[in-house]
Parts: C-alpha cells; structure tokens; sequence
C-alpha cells in the first residue's frame, strides 16, 4: 500500500490543527452564551458510556437532573464510573458488546423489561480496527461497532416508542468521514486484502451522519431530534490505542473529555433546529459533512444506506 506524501501530511495538521484542537475549542468558546444544564425529569441512554466523552456527557446530564443509563462491555469500569459521580439520581448501567448484534438485542430486552422511556439517546460508542476482526456473526468489528448496532438500538427503539416522541438522539460520529466518499457496498468489508481500517472507519461515521439524516424526513411529524456531531481531536483511550503516533505528535493540544462532549450536551440542552438535510454539528455550530470535492455523491442517498444496513439485520435468537 502506497504511503501518504509528506507533504499532505503536513498540510492536513496545518489545515486541521488550529480548529479541530483545544485551540479552535478554546477560540470559539469564547463567544458562547452558556445556560445551566438542567435535564430535570428526563431519561438518558448513553452507549460507550464507562468512559471518555460517553463518560463526560453522562456526568453532565447526571449533574444536570437527568436519569442516566450507561453501557458498556466492562462491568467493572461502568460500576467504578457510576460511584464516581455525585449526583442527586446515580448512574445506572446496562453491559453490552456492540460488536454483537445479539448483545445489542439482549439489551433490548432488558429495556423493555425496566419500562424505561428515553428523552436523549447518545450513541458514543466505536473503535478503530488496523486489520479487520470477523465476529461469530459472521462481519467486520468496527462496522458492527460502529453504525451497525448503533443503526439496530434506533431503529427499535423508534419502532417500539421507547423513544418519546419529543426525544433527541445524537451520533458521535468523527472528522475520520470527511475523506471518504459513502459506498454502502463496502461498509462490511471482511476480506483482508481490501480492508483498510481507516476508510472502514470513515465509512461507519459517515454512515451516522445519512442515518440521523433518513430518521429526520421519516420523524418529521415528530418533535424529535437527530444529530450527528463531531468531538473534534480529543485525547481518549481509544485514539490513543488506534493512533498512538498521532497522539504522540500533538499530545499537548488535544482536547479532554469534557470538551469532546461539549457539543453533544449543547445539543440535548439546547435541541437547535438543522437547515441542511445532512450535517454534522462541531462546536456547537452545524456544519458542512463534506471539505473535499470528491466525498458528495448525489446517486447515493440515506436510503440506500439504511437499506444496506437493515440486509444485515436478523431477528433476536430466542
């Protein structure tokens, strides 16, 4: 595989570094009016919520009233994160592997049976994978992880109204999209010879930004909201396991937890209204999905992604 010029390397930091760091965080948010949170009353789900930015929006709508529900594979870590939060209601949590499709349907359950009803659903979850993991379902880890568990929790928790009809639900998907142009034939690539992890990647958030775009125009008679935001670089475990030179190189400017979730609390707070059909909110602003000229395709649509999405869907094992 041939490797990235010099020079467009050093372009892509010169272009990107001053907004998608602390820096452009910092800049911008000096011109922000901010309102307490105050999610009194509500129900929050959140997915990859032990820890990061799931972590640090889930502290913020605990500390903002909110009922806040995590999950998360390791047990450990979502009960040592729920102690560590004061909180007039704790955190509760839910263990899943969204690299499962039958985790995702067993959680499923499990909501039914508590009779919870969600206001905010934050769909955090996702990893980067160098080689491509096949699971005992037969596809790709980090498609699986990345949108299409987080396409299966929606979907169902839209069909069975465990979303209320004013509810708001937000994808954190990634600026890894804006270099990859969407073809949904390839969001489950699992022969190795093909698989590159970062457009694997890239595809699964651009994947989140059509989705939330499709439940938008079919929702529209509703008072929901669908969004998919961008962190911006933020120094979470995850990047630092799938980008360690990356993080090496710009380790003093990258953005805590708390200012990746920024946007993501801005959003269930404040609930904006979106002119473009497909965009993704970056620092508390809605913003273009596609920087380069060679990303749009108009014979692609939201449609033909969800489609692609639902072939890999198979009812629960009972």
């Amino acid at each position: 595989m041939a490797k990235t010029p010099l020079t467009k390397i050093i372009k892509f930091y010169i272009r990107f570094t001053p907004s998608y760091s602390a820096i452009g965080y910092h800049i911008r948010s000096i011109f922000w009016k901010n309102r307490p949170n105050n999610f009194q009353g509500q129900t929050w789900l959140v997915t990859g919520g032990s820890e990061g930015i799931g972590a640090a929006a889930a502290r913020q709508g605990a500390e903002g009233g909110a009922h806040v529900i995590c999950v998360a594979r390791d047990a450990g870590k979502l009960k040592a994160f729920s102690k560590s939060v004061r909180s007039q209601t704790p955190i509760s949590y839910l263990t899943a592997d969204f690299s499962r499709t039958a985790d995702v349907h067993a959680l499923l359950a499990q909501i039914r049976q508590s009779g919870e009803r969600f206001d905010v659903l934050i769909d955090n979850v996702g990893i980067q994978k160098h080689q491509p993991v096949i699971t005992d379902e037969g596809l790709e880890t980090s498609f699986v992880t990345n949108i299409l568990s987080h396409h299966l929790l929606v979907k169902t928790l839209l069909e069975e109204k465990i979303l209320k009809d004013d509810a708001t639900v937000i994808e954190v998907s990634s600026g890894g999209m804006y270099n990859h142009r969407m073809v949904p034939e390839d969001l489950n690539i699992t022969d190795a010879t093909r698989y590159l992890g970062s457009r694997a990647y890239g595809l699964a958030k651009r994947a989140q930004v059509m989705v939330m775009s499709y439940w938008r125009e079919k929702h529209a008679h509703l008072n929901q909201k669908f969004y998919a935001m961008h962190p911006g670089w933020v120094d979470t475990a995850s990047v630092n396991r799938s980008m360690p030179r990356f993080v090496a190189l710009l380790k003093r400017v990258l953005r805590d937890h708390e200012k990746g979730a920024d946007t993501i609390v801005y959003l269930a707070r404040e609930r904006p209204s979106q002119k473009r059909d497909e965009a993704i909110w970056f620092d508390r602003k809605e913003r273009n999905p596609h920087i380069y000229a060679h990303t749009p395709d108009s014979s692609v649509h939201p449609q033909d992604v969800v489609n692609k999405l639902n072939s890999f869907l198979t009812p629960p094992a009972h």
